[in-house]
């Protein structure tokens, strides 16, 4: 598998040793972004999401250690490499104690170079490169968002482990995709991938749904049941809405995660069984357990590991790249046949509230496909399909001006780094747009599709 999957972040003040060692980087077959700066690096981080970043110690401004700190406050699981003069050796024993991944001393050794980004990769993505492509474990969500990067890099960390996952999030933000995604990257991806409704299937029948059932053991069972735990063998099964499973129910799913075993319905043998279990709610599992209806031991087991999914309107980035996707899906296999938006129906959509989320954007965008008929999607058609209050980004005057590289950074990221239409959201004239990117050390190319 290519090395240009994989995408570093190369930080250092002085051009020569940067472009030095970008050729090193390259000639390896890593897609390498330089900065100059420790600033020009934290807004590039955004437009590239790098698997490694490799950075000097010692530069003017935010300096390695300064761009470490602030890297681990939006992303703890992109592993920094620290550049450092013999002088400065002390600095870097301590900065490893402080969780940056390692230390290159100058002169930097060619081999050694691309030695520590391969293990530093590997520890990022959680697999050696010749083994899988990086992102095709994750290739059914649809983003770009810092938010999303941080959450999708914790669920690539986790998923070689054994660890129960619990997904928390708001209904149809897409807790079943990252629950697919994490069985995809993880050692159980050759077994069986079992999806469980518990609010879809009735009380009466959940059980032996989830269990199996001996012959005769119900009404009109004329043969034994394996149940989904025992289809579940050796891959996983993902119990979604697990805060709405009945109480007597949450007592055999306990023993089953205890004892690895299932007792059908109707049966006095014990069926063992190797699954990995992720759960998904939308409830507040802890007002639960103290309101008695969800049991406390089940909790904490399957609460090892814990993600959240955003909502929409915090990760608004992704609603050109969702839209996009959207419709080349709507619109079948002919690309000529693909629909389009308009700038002004785009921005609809990045403007709208979205209390329903992921699954609400899609069906918005299926009403107004269905109902357009030309090969437009204007911003009339999708106004009617919303039925929400839209909410508009505030001009750039409003914004507070330690923000302003955030907010440069997202209209940037909506618009695919085009700069007037950026310009024009961000009501400002093209000239003043640009020295604002330009003090922000902002490069719009990096945002382009």
């Amino acid at each position: 598998m290519s090395q240009k999957k994989y995408r570093i972040l190369l930080v250092d003040d002085e051009a020569d040793l940067l472009s030095l060692w970008k050729v090193r980087l390259e000639s390896n077959g890593f897609k390498v972004t330089t900065a100059l700066s420790g600033e020009e690096a934290l807004a590039t981080m955004a437009a590239i999401n790098p698997h490694v970043v490799i950075t000097d110690l010692r530069m003017p401004g935010i300096d390695g250690m300064a761009l470490f700190e602030a890297i681990r406050a939006v992303n703890k699981t992109i592993p920094v490499i620290i550049i450092t003069a013999h002088g400065s050796i002390p600095d870097a024993v301590e900065a490893t104690k402080q969780g940056v991944f390692s230390f290159l001393t100058k002169p930097i050794d060619g081999k050694e170079l691309i030695r520590e980004t391969e293990r530093a990769l590997k520890l990022s993505t959680g697999t050696t490169i010749a083994e899988v492509a990086p992102d095709e474990w994750r290739s059914d969500i649809i983003s770009k968002s810092a938010v999303m990067e941080d959450l999708l890099s914790r669920a690539r960390l986790v998923a070689d482990t054994e660890s129960t996952v619990l997904i928390r999030g708001e209904s149809g933000t897409g807790k079943e995709l990252l629950a697919i995604a994490i069985h995809r990257a993880g050692s159980r991806r050759d077994g069986p991938f079992i999806p469980v409704n518990c609010t879809a299937i009735p009380e009466t029948l959940l059980e032996a749904e989830l269990f199996g059932h001996a012959k005769g053991a119900l009404t009109g069972a004329a043969k034994s049941y394996f149940g989904l735990f025992q289809s579940s063998h050796k891959g996983t099964l993902f119990l979604d809405e697990i805060g709405d499973m009945p109480l007597h129910l949450q007592v055999k799913i306990l023993r089953v995660l205890q004892e690895k075993q299932v007792r059908p319905v109707g049966s006095t043998a014990p069926v063992p069984v190797d699954v990995r279990i992720i759960s998904a709610t939308h409830r507040n599992l802890e007002e639960a357990v103290e309101e008695k209806m969800f049991r406390k031991d089940l909790f904490y087991r399957l609460n090892v590991v814990s993600l959240e999914l955003p909502p929409l309107n915090e990760r608004r980035e992704d609603i050109p790249l969702l839209a996009e996707y959207f419709i080349r899906r709507l619109s079948g296999e002919d690309e000529k046949q693909i629909k389009k938006f308009t700038p002004e129906a785009i921005q609809t959509l990045v403007d709208a509230a979205w209390p329903g989320n992921i699954r609400q954007l899609y069906n918005v965008i299926e009403n107004a496909f269905a109902l357009g008929t030309s090969s437009l999607i204007t911003e009339d058609l999708l106004h009617d399909a919303i039925k929400e209050h839209q909410r508009k980004v505030a001009p750039l005057s409003e914004a507070r001006r330690q923000f302003e590289q955030q907010y440069l950074i997202q209209l940037l990221q909506t618009t695919n780094g085009d700069v007037p239409q950026a310009a024009r959201i961000a009501n400002r004239n093209r000239s003043d747009f640009n020295k604002l990117l330009i003090r922000h050390h902002i490069e719009p190319s990096l945002f382009k599709s």
